[in-house]
């Protein structure tokens, strides 16, 4: 049972008061942003607090919404005067305000202490919903797994601040955008990329010999070349090891004595450094070989054998033809379709840090006005630069110190003299036709064979068929040739097997004419007589040495001198030097005054339609024209070769061996080479050594002594030197 009173409000004294009227703004305003801040729609505040007019009762209805215990709105309803009862709400609202405020203070304070790596967490989760949303969750997957890829490798600290940088901005980039595939596609070439991956050497100089061997017949110098590599690259790996364990002992002796710990500790660092020290000019870097030679001699796949041999990786890259800087270099990335040069993508194709890296055809490399590909290569094969090499796609710092760089050239002089400067040389020179035909017999027919698809007992090649083949189908100073006649030879009878012979088909010189038809090649022989007028000397060629004939006619004219056989300037000068001498010296040399007078010489030299030039015809040229003035004949079975002076003083040669083993080849017996040259006459083979003679002369009037069938009457100023070449101790 409950005891109802009526209570009657108290109105304002005067409603139009302002200070009351300031009450009820106040009261509505701090009621309305309380709406606001507790997140009520606009429209419903707005509704509510425009519908109340009166004073009163809209601080009923205020008091009502408020978050205030039950005692609170009792005690507020209890408040009978208006005005009172509106301050008192208002005072309630302005602490539900200040309640808001605190909370959200807090709030924030919480948040920043949350931490930068939560706040990110907590983002990154924001945004792989996000991506989820928009089908984007496997490219973030990948980029993750690209990220750790990337913190796995060992780079260096401005290395790693570059990658970090392009994988902030890969994060940032819309996987839609072309910056994003650009920004990608760098980074995963640098995951690609032998950072800190290199294989061990494992030198074994008895079996890299055997490789050798096995691999290639002759090349006895380059073989002893490449073993004296091994044998250094051996001693280094072998000292630095030794000299690493001493330090590491020394290290430990110092720590285990009384002495100070902080020396101790500079010791042992001093120690570390001296070993990375070591180590770096020890065994990091080797010779920049060039192998030169003429084609087909084995340039290429010798480099193969010492990557075998040192169990690296190979990679060969072919530097024919290239005109651009960017071959080398690369493309920077701004470029549409950019990527690396040809040196970084070989040592992504090697995937070592130290394989044997072949630069083939180095001579070959062009020069257009998209750069020189020749001066970009001096940083590559420059052991002082190349550790910190930079390539314009990748733009950090990649180290090729520990590569060991082959290049090969055919025609050195076409090589840059900065860029030949870098190299250590090897000369390949040409296989003579003993050597060719152990060479087919021991490689080439085999091969043949089993790329015909027929057996060892199908088919018997006899000697002689291979040394007509060698002597009349080819002609080059390599094998390749040889070996594409020897595979037509192999698929013609591979044709006769297949159509049903039976029985072992034997080759020899009437079947190899039968099988290959007439000989297509015709080398030089040696003359048939002796002629006046008509010298033969010696020439050489990336393809091998041969003879050539140098011939001269005297006829009735105005004194003039015709030189004719496409000469250079060089032989067209020793043409001149060479009439020179003879009106000089016509009296010495047997040659009549009258023979100059009115007369015209015209030299010619076959064939015509082959450009010639050099030096070392001057002798040959002298010979001739002296023969047809002098009416006296010239030896047919010596060669000559040498460069000649005004004075008459024979000068040194190039290409020594080639030229003697071409006239050999001619079979020639005798020759004629200038004193100063006997040093190149150990390079012959022993087998062609022991069959020729050779005489070694200073100057024209011992050259002619010795060509002419009927020697000149003067005396000599010199005596003729004969020798014969030092045969090598087995």
């Amino acid at each position: 049972r409950a005891v109802l009173l009526e209570m009657e409000t108290q109105d304002p004294s005067d409603a139009k008061d302002p200070t009351f009227q300031a009450l009820d703004k106040e009261l509505r305003d701090r009621a309305a942003e309380l709406g606001t801040r507790r997140g009520v729609p606009a429209e419903a505040l707005n509704q509510l607090i425009t519908g109340v007019d009166e004073s009163g009762p809209f601080a009923d209805l205020v008091a009502f919404y408020l978050e205030l215990p039950t005692s609170e709105k009792q005690r507020l309803l209890e408040v009978l005067d208006d005005e009172e009862r509106m301050r008192k709400a208002l005072v309630a609202v302005e602490r539900e305000l200040a309640r808001i405020d605190a909370q959200e203070e807090i709030q924030a304070r919480v948040q920043t202490e949350l931490g930068e790596r939560q706040r990110e967490m907590l983002l990154r989760e924001q945004l792989k919903q996000i991506q989820k949303e928009l089908g984007e969750e496997e490219e973030q997957g990948d980029i993750d797994e690209l990220k750790e890829r990337i913190d796995a490798l060992d780079l260096g600290e401005s290395q790693r601040e570059e990658v970090d940088r392009e994988v902030r901005r890969l994060e940032r980039a819309s996987p839609q955008s072309a910056e994003y595939q650009v920004i990608r596609t760098f980074l995963e070439w640098v995951t690609d990329l032998p950072w800190d991956d290199r294989t061990e050497d494992k030198i074994d100089l008895a079996r890299s010999s055997e490789i050798l061997d096995e691999d290639h017949y002759g090349l006895s110098d380059v073989k002893d070349r490449i073993l004296e590599f091994l044998a250094v690259r051996k001693l280094q790996i072998e000292r630095a090891e030794e000299d690493a364990a001493n330090e590491e002992a020394e290290a430990s002796a110092s720590e285990a004595s009384e002495s100070d710990a902080s020396t101790s500790e500079a010791s042992k660092s001093d120690a570390g450094a001296d070993h990375a020290d070591g180590e770096n000019e020890g065994t990091g870097r080797g010779p920049i070989l060039l192998f030169a030679g003429p084609p087909g001699v084995g340039k290429t796949s010798i480099a193969k054998s010492i990557a075998k041999s040192l169990g690296r990786k190979y990679v060969r890259i072919s530097l024919g033809g290239a005109r651009d800087e960017a071959d080398i270099r690369g493309h920077r990335r701004t470029y549409v379709g950019a990527m690396p040069g040809r040196i970084i993508q070989g040592m992504k194709q090697a995937g070592t840090k130290n394989p044997v890296f072949l630069l083939d055809e180095v001579d070959k490399l062009g020069l257009s006005y998209q750069g020189d590909p020749s001066s970009a290569l001096l940083e590559v094969l420059d052991p002082a630069q190349n550790s910190t090499f930079v390539d314009h796609y990748m733009g950090i710092p990649f180290d090729l110190s520990e590569v060991l760089f082959i290049a090969t050239a055919n025609y050195v002089d076409r090589i840059p003299a900065p860029l030949m400067d870098r190299m250590e040389r090897v000369d390949f020179s040409g296989y003579t036709e003993v050597e060719k035909l152990e060479i087919a017999k021991r490689y080439l027919l085999p091969r043949q064979e089993k790329a015909t698809g027929l057996r060892d007992e199908e088919v018997v090649f006899e000697d002689d068929a291979l040394m007509q083949l060698i002597q009349n189908y080819t002609r080059e100073a390599g094998v390749r040739q040889l070996e594409r006649e020897v595979g037509k030879v192999t698929r013609k009878v591979a044709r006769e097997i297949a159509g049903g012979s039976e029985g072992q088909v034997a080759v020899d010189e009437e079947k190899l004419r039968d099988l290959l038809g007439r000989p297509r090649v015709h080398p030089e022989r040696m003359a048939a007589e002796d002629t006046v007028g008509v010298a033969t000397g010696m020439f050489y060629t990336p393809m091998g040495g041969d003879i050539m004939f140098v011939e001269a006619q005297i006829m009735p004219g105005k004194g003039g001198l015709v030189l004719t056989g496409q000469l250079g300037d060089v032989m067209k000068e020793s043409g001149r030097a060479a009439l020179s001498y003879a009106k000089a010296n016509h009296d010495r040399l047997g040659i009549d005054a009258d023979a100059l007078t009115d007369r015209e010489v015209h030299i010619h030299v076959p064939a015509g339609a082959i450009p010639k030039d050099g030096p070392s015809a001057g002798i040959t040229m002298a010979t001739s024209l002296v023969s047809a003035l002098s009416g006296r004949k010239v030896r047919r079975d010596i060669a000559m070769t040498g460069e000649l002076t005004l004075t008459g003083r024979v000068l040194p040669i190039g290409g020594v061996k080639e030229k003697v083993l071409g006239a050999f080849r001619a079979g020639i017996r005798e020759f004629i080479l200038p004193a100063e040259n006997e040093a190149h006459l150990d390079d012959l083979p022993e087998d062609v050594r022991d069959q020729i003679e050779v005489r070694l002369v200073e100057d024209l009037e011992e050259v002619l002594q010795v060509m002419f069938v009927e020697p000149p009457k003067p005396k000599p100023r010199r005596r003729s030197k004969t020798t014969r070449p030092p045969v090598a101790e087995a």
